[in-house]
């Protein structure tokens, strides 16, 4: 038996292994293929989505790459959900339970069939951290690949210009026509969100952690290097069992550290903060929102790029993606270099012969003229989030902003208002109930956001959850507030009028009342009721742990 084997063996070596190969031979195997490595290949691919639509035809090319050098490749699919199309419903309280099915389907099928390595092909927010996780608790050879972006749309348009349309239309900014139009063409095919948002940051997240090739978070949904990336990466595995290279010897902390720092410069999602916590603690590597806080005290923003900025990831492409970014953060001594890669090499010798950015490019500003001199995710702690809370604030909204509550148990109560014009400047809008354990779920805040800034209200409010926001969400935006309102945090004991205080600069978020208020009114707090109590959202709130700890499944077991 080879050391590539020693999985696969155990399922078609033997005789009394002949009913298992009596049942490969039908979906394809031969005589030589039971002496292959095996190596899963994880589709998420699905219809519900233009993020995974085409996602099939990769797993077929990354199925070639790891027959072409030496194993055998068997394609295999776990579920997808689309944020973007939920976002604004009731099914949007899947979208981060989906993450755990994923992670939990990935781990259910390569465990029973044995495969020696796993290539895993994500092109949706949740199902790349997903694909991590499950990796991270099978801890046998792997690669991710990353789906990959979508083009842009008519006028330079996406997904968001769609739901900030919305907005603008209830203002009486934008006419029903006019919102058809961007309805119609800013979706012009395959790919993930073309901004940096969620699925973009966590590609390049993932990239910089070493768990994918170099350049994978940087190729186009429909390309030709996107194909070739699969191919890559099926012969990419092989080539790990051999190393008997693990994700356990790659997932380090100092890898982790990479991620955070990659994802900072890019002006990344609020939701890798989320993410990278649960792929941690599946690798047990420890890691917190104070390492967070550390590292975004030392890292600037640099690139422009949507929600915030002007450009898109497509643009990024271009000019190189985020290699030239990562060599630069190198060579400032911001990442760990001796970092080992799914290349079989260390980060700094994937990254020595990548070039430079093009001189005349806008898209990556220099360390010397950053977008901001520190990170846009900002750690708050204050009486208000005691456990902490994650704020995505660039400096374009300001970095302090004192309101008046305006307290919604719900998204849809929140959303209504917005668009009615109940919700009026200096106004800091609370939605609770919307946790990983209360919604359950913690649903994304992007129809909220989006309304914000189309009604013309981005600089004048501020909005603060416990559920959390989409890549796409920009704004005086606070998250990931814990301990969450089901738990009894504070935040459950907000009265509309009360003042808050959000300050990025001294990383706290205040309510304006005294000790002794705030004791009265948690005597006076009562628990809700669970609002599931069968099937998997009741299942998932019963064993789900705080934003703060990432919102796994797993922790208390």
């Amino acid at each position: 038996m080879s050391d590539t084997r020693k999985n696969s063996s155990s399922v078609v070596d033997g005789t009394a292994k002949a009913p298992a190969r009596a049942m490969l031979r039908a979906v394809g195997f031969n005589d030589a293929d039971f002496q292959k490595p095996q190596v899963g290949i994880a589709s998420t691919w699905s219809m519900v989505t233009p993020c995974n639509m085409h996602i099939n035809k990769l797993a077929e090319f990354a199925c070639e790459g790891a027959d072409e050098a030496g194993g055998k490749g068997v394609i295999f699919n776990t579920i997808t959900i689309s944020d973007g199309i939920s976002n604004g419903t009731i099914g949007m309280k899947y979208s981060l339970v989906s993450r755990e099915v994923i992670a939990d389907s990935i781990e259910a099928v390569v465990g029973c069939q044995g495969f020696d390595g796993l290539v895993a092909i994500g092109g949706c927010d949740k199902n790349m951290p997903g694909c991590l996780i499950g990796m991270a608790r099978l801890n046998r050879p792997a690669v991710f690949v990353y789906g990959g972006t979508i083009q842009p749309g008519a006028n330079h348009t996406d997904i968001v210009s769609v739901f900030e349309a919305v907005g603008k239309h209830a203002r009486g900014d934008m006419t029903s026509v006019e919102l058809k139009q961007i309805e119609q063409t800013a979706i012009p095919g395959a790919g993930s969100c073309g901004g940096m948002y969620t699925a973009n940051t966590m590609a390049s997240a993932i990239e910089a952690l070493g768990m994918s090739l170099p350049n994978s978070s940087a190729q186009e949904a429909v390309s030709p290097s996107k194909a070739e990336d699969c191919r890559r990466a099926g012969a990419a595995v092989i080539s790990l069992l051999e190393k008997d290279i693990k994700p356990t010897d790659i997932m380090t902390r100092q890898a982790f550290e990479n991620a955070i720092t990659t994802l900072i410069a890019l002006g990344g999602s609020t939701n890798a903060v989320l993410h990278l916590l649960g792929m941690a603690h599946a690798v047990d590597v420890e890691l917190t929102l104070d390492d967070f806080a550390r590292i975004g005290r030392q890292v600037p923003v640099l690139a422009d790029l949507r929600p915030s900025g002007k450009y898109m990831m497509s643009e990024l492409i271009a000019i190189g993606g985020i290699q030239p970014l990562m060599k630069s953060l190198l060579q400032r001594g911001l990442l760990h270099g001796d970092c080992l890669t799914v290349t079989g090499k260390t980060l700094a010798e994937n990254l020595a012969d990548v070039a430079p950015y093009p001189a005349d490019q806008n898209i990556i500003h220099s360390f010397e003229k950053p977008i901001k001199k520190d990170s846009h995710l900002v750690i708050l702690k204050g009486n208000l989030a005691p456990d902490g809370a994650v704020a995505k604030i660039t400096g374009k909204e300001g970095l302090r902003f004192t309101g008046k509550a305006r307290v919604f148990h719900s998204e849809e109560e929140a959303q209504q208002d917005i668009l009615n014009g109940t919700v009026v400047k200096d106004d800091v809008i609370v939605i609770r109930y919307e946790g990983p354990k209360g919604g359950p779920g913690m649903r994304e805040m992007l129809s909220p956001t989006s309304a914000v800034i189309g009604k013309g209200l981005g600089n004048d409010v501020a909005l603060i959850t416990d559920g959390r926001f989409s890549g796409g969400s920009h704004g005086f935006v606070v998250g990931h507030i814990t301990p969450e309102a089901f738990d009894g945090g504070p935040i459950a004991l907000v009265e509309n009028g009360d003042e808050i205080t959000i300050d990025a600069e001294t990383a706290e978020i205040r309510l304006h009342l005294s000790d002794t208020e705030i004791q009265q009114r948690r005597m006076a707090w009562q628990p809700v009721p669970p609002r599931y109590t069968r099937g998997l959202l009741a299942k998932y709130a019963k064993t789900v742990s705080s934003a703060s700890e990432g919102a796994v499944t797993d922790k208390d077991l």
